[in-house]
């Protein structure tokens, strides 16, 4: 039988998990076209003010699903350390970002899309956080409902 750490209690885990948004750079995003058809890919993301940006092409697929349908989950870290998040989504024009947002994106991923019409950001406010490393975490995993911090 398979030894895990200790489980942590729920405030680590909304530590750990906010460390992750605030470090991490990239993310699975799940959407869905308005047939049902899934789309995942991942995205390079920065966390401010209590969202997650991205950029992506207005013309792929993500930002068509968000634009129709504007709900997704994003997933971030390896399997055995894993945030997940349900999030309303929100397609912002390359030039429609506020300028604290816009420059805290380029400054973290190195790259701004800012100003070419081609690209559009996508703001994505959580509504539900879920955070575990094995299965002795699994009963307290929500860290986040309705959009409120649970913990």
């Amino acid at each position: 039988m398979a030894t895990f750490p200790p489980a942590r209690e729920a405030g680590q885990r909304k530590r750990d998990a906010l460390r992750r948004l605030e470090t991490d750079e990239d993310a699975w995003v799940s959407s869905a076209s308005a047939d049902g058809a899934p789309c995942l890919v991942p995205l390079s993301f920065v966390w401010h003010g209590e969202r997650l940006l991205m950029a992506t092409k207005s013309a792929n697929p993500t930002a068509r699903n968000l634009r129709d349908n504007g709900v997704c989950r994003i997933a971030l870290g390896p399997t055995r350390d894993v945030v997940l998040l349900d999030c309303t989504a929100e397609v912002i024009g390359s030039d429609g970002l506020p300028d604290a947002a816009g420059q805290a994106f380029a400054e973290k991923l190195g790259w701004d899309p800012r100003g070419h019409p081609a690209w559009v950001f996508l703001s994505f406010r959580p509504q539900r956080v879920l955070a575990w490393r094995e299965e002795n975490e699994l009963a307290g995993r929500e860290l986040m409902r309705e959009g409120v911090w649970a913990v």
